[in-house]
């Protein structure tokens, strides 16, 4: 079937099913054909509402599509800690510092990600400044895994297929549209790690996107979105607002709580979690590390660490990781951890 008659059918208001939609999403990635028609089809399928199956069935076409990074004997026990990004919050780098906290306490972080957009100071960012690159060859990553459990690796260097689509994407972001390609990242992962840690920009999407990681098999994880009292939202936990949830894989039937008080944890105001520059951030960040930046910003980024230890199994409990990640921020371990990464990745400095 072309291009146009998915394009016909979701403009009807009809759902795509799971092998025509893996079908678009193939005909989308193919060179040579017109621009235009790819857009009409995002559009449609923006305006009708993307579905679990259409989300999942794209998300394992682009998987399939990856460059495989070479991480297969990680895989079981590894973690990503990601979020969607589209919040406009504009806060600290919460999930990088949790990323760091669990290869930390050895749990293999498999985590890949992009240079910043629309944010002061992306992951990328963040962990350039902090001496940690965006890798691209699997030797390189491999080496970054035995060394530190821990890899961040530049995700357009891994998804050749979007090359072809992200003359559309530009077009469409240019005229305000959302599609399915804002929410998808997070999905397609192609080291694929057994577990992962999903912030989702809008509660709406948390449901629909941790349904789509169950189906595409993710072991366990928790999708959650916090909105703040303003009613803004930010794609991870916070202590500075509602958390919305949805368990993932094995802890779909019984996910961790995201009540502040089950945790013994204080609601925050929305300044504690500000950030700045990537340089602001790494002042920050050694604060952070001898206890002297704000409370809430603790709080949330332990809260977010322990249950990635939960997630992943290296602690029974989501309490007993939030104790696990805030010893390990406030004590040498974390501190360690950045000396050996800066000796591995320039050994000449060290």
């Amino acid at each position: 079937m072309a291009l146009h008659a998915y394009t016909e059918k979701l403009a009807a208001g009809e759902d795509l099913s799971p092998t025509e939609a893996a079908k678009a999403a193939g005909l989308l990635a193919e060179e040579g054909l017109d621009p235009e028609a790819k857009k009409a089809l995002l559009i449609a399928l923006s305006k009708k509402g993307e579905t679990v199956e259409e989300v999942t069935a794209f998300a394992q076409t682009f998987r399939g599509l990856a460059r495989d990074p070479g991480l297969d004997s990680w895989r079981e026990r590894a973690i990503d800690i990601v979020g969607t990004g589209g919040t406009g919050f504009g806060g600290y780098n919460v999930s990088s510092v949790a990323a760091l906290i669990t290869a930390a306490a050895g749990v293999p972080v498999l985590k890949h990600g992009n240079r910043a957009i629309t944010s002061r100071s992306g992951s990328a960012d963040f962990l350039g400044a902090l001496g940690i690159p965006m890798l691209t060859e699997p030797d390189d990553l491999r080496a970054s895994v035995e060394a530190l459990n821990f890899c961040f690796f530049f995700a357009p260097s891994f998804h050749p297929a979007f090359k072809s689509i992200m003359p559309v994407r530009k077009a469409l972001a240019e005229e305000g549209r959302r599609t399915i390609f804002n929410i998808l990242g997070p999905l397609i992962n192609p080291a694929r790690p057994a577990h992962q840690l999903l912030g989702v920009f809008h509660p709406q999407w948390v449901g629909p996107l941790g349904d789509a990681l169950t189906a595409l098999g993710l072991r366990a994880g928790v999708a959650v979105s916090s909105v703040l009292p303003g009613g803004k939202c930010v794609d991870e936990f916070t202590t500075a607002g509602r958390n919305e949830i949805r368990g993932i894989g094995h802890l779909a039937a019984q996910p961790p709580s995201g009540e502040l008080t089950d945790y013994g944890l204080l609601c925050c105001p929305e300044s504690d979690l500000a950030g700045g520059d990537a340089e602001e951030n790494l002042a920050l960040f050694e604060r952070l590390c001898t206890g002297q930046a704000p409370r809430g910003l603790e709080d949330t980024i332990c809260l977010n660490a322990g249950v990635a230890l939960y997630i992943a199994g290296n602690t029974t409990t989501a309490q007993a990781g939030i104790d696990r990640a805030r010893e390990i921020l406030r004590g040498p371990a974390l501190a360690d951890w950045i000396a050996r990464a800066r000796a591995h990745f320039q050994p000449s400095a060290s």
